[in-house]
């Protein structure tokens, strides 16, 4: 398995201190949140997309995923977000990256089955534009469809292979669900995985890995066991809990615990 962090644990920070930090520290890629806020977002133009995809060239550092906050089962429009689907997959083939992230964002006023539906119909008009592309889209387990099992309800309607989902452990575990349980429901789908740690299911704030309760070896033993090869991305939520410890002085730590966790289930 391959190693990434996301941006969203060091807000703000320019690329290349990012990448700067992604080499030092020995991982093989970086996801990007794709925020206005931050530095690659989709309004850069052609020009600067290419200076981005070249900055990760030449570090030798892989564009993991643009990270985006497109709500796919949101009610509203279809055209609005499947235009910032697109927007997102534009950026992702320009720069490189072989997924985009979405969330599901189902509203409180739909019935699951609604909620399921609109998502299915905005991700499978999306996929047909990403296979054109080759790129992926990512629902990530989140929010409104936290497990692996309501993401699966999703992606068993959409039926593209160009959908695919992101494997969060904080929320399938918020969700109840087992590592097991999640893999199994996730498994044919499984674009990456995000690995992160907490306190409790009450104190989300960010900790290292190993330092919480999150059942990460649980989750390297289940993917190891069925020979799972792909990306483990540690997204530590730092823009979203300022008094979290700094990331870049946990990086170093981080990789060394996931390599452990990789050797010991090998």
């Amino acid at each position: 398995m391959k190693l990434a962090f996301s941006t969203l644990g060091v807000p703000g920070l320019p690329l290349a201190d990012v990448l700067g930090l992604a080499t030092a520290h020995g991982y093989h890629g970086v996801e990007l949140r794709a925020h206005p806020e931050e530095p690659v977002n989709p309004s850069l133009g052609p020009d600067e997309r290419a200076a981005v995809a070249a900055q990760f060239a030449a570090a030798g550092v892989e564009p993991l995923g643009v990270a985006g906050y497109a709500r796919v089962a949101a009610p509203g429009d279809d055209d609005a977000v499947i235009a910032e689907m697109r927007g997102l997959l534009d950026l992702a083939r320009d720069l490189g990256a072989p997924y985009i992230r979405v969330f599901p964002g189902g509203g409180t006023e739909q019935s699951a089955e609604e909620a399921d539906a609109v998502a299915a119909r905005r991700l499978g008009t999306a996929a047909e534009y990403a296979a054109e592309l080759g790129v992926r889209i990512l629902l990530e387990t989140h929010d409104s469809h936290r497990t692996g099992a309501d993401a699966m309800r999703v992606l068993g309607l959409v039926g593209h292979r160009q959908a695919g989902a992101l494997w969060d452990v904080m929320h399938t575990w918020l969700g109840g669900e087992q590592p097991f349980e999640s893999y199994a429901a996730l498994s044919p789908h499984l674009g990456y995985v995000q690995v992160k740690d907490i306190a409790s299911a009450e104190d989300t704030t960010p900790l290292a890995l190993g330092a919480g309760v999150l059942p990460l070896t649980e989750v390297v033993d289940v993917l190891s066991r069925h020979g799972w090869d792909g990306w483990l991305c540690w997204e530590y939520e730092k823009r979203w809990y300022e008094s979290a410890a700094p990331l870049p002085e946990l990086l170093g730590r981080g990789r060394e615990h996931l390599a452990r966790l990789l050797t010991d289930a090998a």
